[in-house]
């Protein structure tokens, strides 16, 4: 990190607004159908990536804005909100249809009676931006080589504190 710059979990406030630096759940399907010996149509392939580089870039950005961040690995996306809401004591809304999910890894993850928000990413990062930097962030994001698919996909709010709720279709 930055000097100056404080990033933590306990850090997410009310009206910021939630980035995912691409799509969710490649990595975990990947591993899940080679282990499994799965085939699919097309090749699922994990999303494995050093993040450092496009951190780097939204930091100096935008810098304090970002107030929490974290890689949605174990648990997926789901685990990772809610770890953040839990920890900071908000609510998170998220909106379904804004979610990143490839074609491959949704059909994949339905046949298994998966939901991609659970699944493992490797090369993701969820940002927690003050909604005033969100669109910068977002295309800060995009201009990078790993975040050319980022989302926003929803934002914090004061509404059912250290709970994740999401709007589905």
């Amino acid at each position: 990190l930055r000097p100056g710059i404080e990033v933590g979990p306990h850090r997410a406030q009310v009206g910021d607004v939630i980035l995912v630096s691409g799509t969710i759940g490649d990595h975990g399907m990947a591993i899940m159908s080679v282990r499994e010996g799965l085939e699919f149509e097309s090749q699922i392939r994990s999303d494995c990536a050093a993040l450092n580089g496009l951190i780097a870039d939204v930091l100096d950005a935008v810098g304090n804005d970002v107030h929490a961040m974290r890689d949605p690995t174990r648990g997926g996306l789901s685990s990772t909100l809610n770890e953040i809401a839990s920890s900071s004591n908000v609510g998170i809304e998220i909106d379904e249809t804004s979610l990143p999910v490839r074609t491959e890894v949704q059909s994949a993850c339905e046949l298994l009676g998966l939901d991609p928000v659970y699944v493992a990413n490797e090369g993701k990062v969820v940002l927690f931006v003050a909604a005033r930097a969100a669109d910068r962030a977002l295309a800060v994001l995009r201009a990078h080589p790993l975040g050319f698919e980022a989302a926003q996909i929803g934002q914090v709010t004061a509404q059912h504190p250290k709970m994740l709720v999401a709007r589905t279709s």
